[in-house]
């Protein structure tokens, strides 16, 4: 049985029910759209819709490199 609150009639969204917005890209960290366009996503039109989900395979939505960890804990201050 399908969950009502996940079911649309328009295109179907790239959400995978993990919304978490990494805080650097702004981006999803499960469907890689912006907060706004996840705000808008059922205003928009089906082209509007069509074209983000093209882009969303190169999006890179965390930082590939490392912020520091441990070495960068002990050279602080």
């Amino acid at each position: 049985m399908t969950d009502p609150v996940w079911t649309r009639n328009e295109i179907e969204s790239p959400c995978v029910r993990i919304c978490v917005v990494h805080p650097e890209t702004r981006l999803c960290t499960g469907c890689a759209r912006s907060i706004d366009e996840i705000g808008r996503w059922s205003r928009m039109s089906a082209e509007e819709r069509s074209a983000i989900m093209a882009e969303l395979p190169q999006r890179e939505v965390a930082p590939k490199g490392r912020r520091g960890g441990r070495a960068a804990r002990l050279k602080r201050p």
